[in-house]
């Protein structure tokens, strides 16, 4: 099924704090299937429960990217609460506990991730002729209008940066 294009310039709303949660995996020896593919294998029953129950969870939306060696994904999430409560969830915990048991140490496969909490009016977007995306997809998806039209005013349409000197 063929994604809507929404023809012209849209962003987002910036008036929430936000969470972006990139995670990923790299394969340091091709040749050790058993070792990366089921930390690779753990994450599409993750997603699955992710997009399942979203509200539930602060889980806002995510997108993928699978490389040569390096996979990773960038999440949005509600908060940083809602995120370490995820961490804490059964799911997680187990595919945490296999990984440690079939992985541990041994340098076949990395993992990693990384966090960043974004106050409201600190992150903006722009999206020309694009299909839902990226934070356009996690948060109100609005067409840009001529008090939104620079990067700047995107990122000062946020009534508490408004006396904010910008450079």
């Amino acid at each position: 099924m063929a994604k809507k294009i929404y023809s012209g310039r849209y962003t987002t709303e910036n008036q929430e704090d936000i969470v972006v949660f990139i995670i990923g995996m790299r394969v340091n020896k091709r040749l050790a299937l058993h070792k990366w593919l089921p930390v690779f294998n753990a994450m599409p029953g993750m997603i699955k429960e992710l997009y399942t129950n979203k509200d539930a969870l602060g889980f806002l939306s995510m997108e993928s990217y699978f490389g040569f060696r390096t996979t990773v994904m960038i999440q949005y999430w509600r908060s940083t609460e809602d995120l370490l409560s995820y961490a804490r969830n059964e799911k997680h915990l187990k595919a945490w506990e296999n990984f440690n048991k079939k992985v541990g140490n041994n340098d076949a496969v990395g993992i990693y991730h990384e966090t960043y909490k974004i106050n409201s009016g600190n992150y903006e977007s722009i999206y020309g002729n694009m299909p839902l995306y990226g934070l356009g997809k996690a948060l109100k998806h609005i067409p840009i209008t001529k008090s939104q039209n620079s990067a700047r005013n995107r990122l000062n349409s946020n009534d508490a940066n408004k006396n904010k000197t910008w450079v």
